[in-house]
């Protein structure tokens, strides 16, 4: 018998003896779309190299943070002279104060900021500080908005309106989701009905601005509009989770898309991830001072963390954002983002494949679908056998995008336009076998 030599499989099988799948975050594991998980073995600019050595044009980018590619010189140089200086402290550093005024400066709805480790965490205290500002408990999520794993947010919608929603995970307890109700997103009708029934009582709202774990589904400008004036109107706080838009689809994140189109618009409390760590584990959740100061050491709120506001992470993140904001950066990010998701466009077009997309700044999504889908459930029709086909295809091609249906893909600095072609190139000739079969 011939001895297996695909490295990628002698590690899965290694690792699946060790780790639950294998892996070590679910959707790694291509559950979704079958074969063997790529184990990487190092990345620079746009690509990565499997433990094959095969090379990869990555359109994942660690889900959303490698923004100027992976190795920006300035990036390592920072994160090299960090670690020199010492891993970690338990004790606050000067990089932390940098960091939050950074991040303040670039958010203009944030006035204070608290630096955690991810982005799971983040959305956790947000929530937590939210009920501790107005003294209430329940919560507004979204069908097909994720927020990390904390008990409270692995919710599915419940059977109706007067109802509370339903753990999606065993191990989370009916009563500890009972405060939390999901709703269809985009769908008004709900909104109103819910805040009619609930609005007294709830604490918060919080949604995705454009959710990045459904594909790439944006909401609304009227939606995201009436959701700011229903909870200022009755005293629940609008909490946006910025985790995979903080600073990737835009300077000023996905509120600064949306406060272009809604004068005046911000919301109460953000919560930030990916982009702000740089690939390092970072996450924050912020806003205005009077909201911030609940939280311990100043108010009753309490939250903490051993490696919060981590030296070498805080020195990743920063020199991040002063690469993103350097003038033309955005401009030309958003320019290969759409030159990649036009051209699919046109590739799927040609073949005759159903094809819809979206993007914004160095985000984008697309659906095997004729149009783009506004909520869960419209999402939910893609045809998962044809992505999962497709996905094979790109993958023999070497093209790496997300190992699921329901993913965003990223797009950085560091692609070539020269990648994009070939990207494009690849699926056109994937499209034509789709067609075939």
């Amino acid at each position: 018998m011939t001895p297996n030599t695909d490295r990628n499989q002698l590690l899965f099988d290694r690792a699946r003896q060790l780790i639950p799948g294998g892996v070590n975050s679910p959707v790694r594991a291509f559950r979704a779309v079958g074969g063997t998980p790529r184990f990487v073995q190092r990345a620079h600019g746009a690509y990565f190299w499997d433990a094959n050595g095969t090379r990869h044009i990555d359109y994942i980018g660690s889900w959303g943070p490698m923004i100027v590619g992976h190795g920006h010189p300035a990036v390592v140089e920072a994160v090299q002279k960090a670690v020199l200086e010492g891993f970690s402290f338990g004790a606050p550093t000067e990089r932390e104060v940098e960091l939050a005024e950074e991040i303040i400066s670039l958010v203009p709805s944030m006035q204070m900021v608290r630096l955690v480790s991810s982005g799971t965490e983040a959305a956790m205290s947000a929530i937590r500080l939210a009920r501790g500002a107005t003294g209430r408990s329940k919560i507004i999520k979204f069908e097909g908005c994720y927020h990390g794993h904390a008990d409270a947010l692995l919710v599915k919608a419940g059977s109706g309106l007067a109802t509370f929603g339903n753990p999606t995970s065993a191990g989370v307890p009916p009563e500890v989701v009972q405060h939390t109700l999901v709703l269809e997103y985009n769908n008004l009708q709900q909104l109103e009905e819910a805040f009619a029934l609930h609005g007294s009582q709830l604490a918060c709202l919080m949604i995705e601005p454009i959710a990045g774990n459904m594909n790439f589904v944006r909401a609304g400008v009227p939606f995201m509009q009436r959701c700011r004036e229903l909870c200022t109107q009755h005293g629940a706080l609008l909490v946006f989770d910025e985790v995979m838009t903080g600073f990737r689809v835009g300077l000023g994140s996905a509120q600064g898309v949306y406060a272009k189109a809604i004068p005046g618009f911000a919301p109460d409390i953000s919560v930030l991830g990916k982009v702000i760590g740089g690939g390092m584990p970072l996450a924050a959740f912020g806003g205005p001072r009077a909201i911030m100061e609940q939280l311990a050491p100043l108010g009753p709120v309490y939250q903490a963390g051993t490696l919060s506001g981590n030296p070498v992470a805080t020195a990743c993140g920063l020199a991040t954002l002063r690469e993103i904001r350097k003038p033309g950066f955005f401009g030309a990010l958003s320019a290969s983002t759409c030159s990649l998701v036009e051209g699919l466009a046109a590739a799927a077009k040609a073949e005759g494949v159903p094809f819809s997309a979206d993007c914004e700044g160095g985000m984008f999504g697309f659906f095997l679908l004729d149009t783009l889908p506004q909520n869960y459930g419209q999402v939910m029709k893609t045809e998962g056998a044809k992505f999962n086909l497709l996905f094979h295809g790109l993958l023999d091609r070497g093209i790496y995008i997300a190992p699921a249906l329901y993913e965003a893909g990223f797009v950085s600095s560091a692609h070539s336009a020269g990648d994009i072609a070939q990207t494009i190139a690849a699926a056109r000739e994937v499209f034509r076998l789709l067609q075939n079969k």
